[in-house]
């Protein structure tokens, strides 16, 4: 997940966001970004987030998003 969210959000690089609770919107995101990290999650696990997970607190973090996939995946680990 981490690899994902550093590709693909286009945040500074000087901002780290490979802790796992760093706030993504605080670092810069907006939603241009986290669509770009959603697609990019749903190609890297074959997954479709779901209407009820395109929320601004699934793309916060690298957790919430790990979370999600595993909310959707059901497998042991998503980051």
């Amino acid at each position: 997940m981490r690899r994902i969210v550093a590709e693909n959000s286009g945040l500074d690089e000087s901002t780290d966001v490979s802790a796992p609770d760093t706030n993504l919107w605080d670092a810069g995101m907006d939603s241009a970004r986290s669509v770009r990290i959603m697609i990019a999650v749903e190609d890297e696990f074959d997954v479709e987030m779901p209407d009820e997970l395109l929320t601004r607190e699934t793309f916060s973090s690298i957790r919430a998003l790990a979370e999600a996939v595993l909310s959707i995946t059901g497998e042991q680990e998503a980051g």
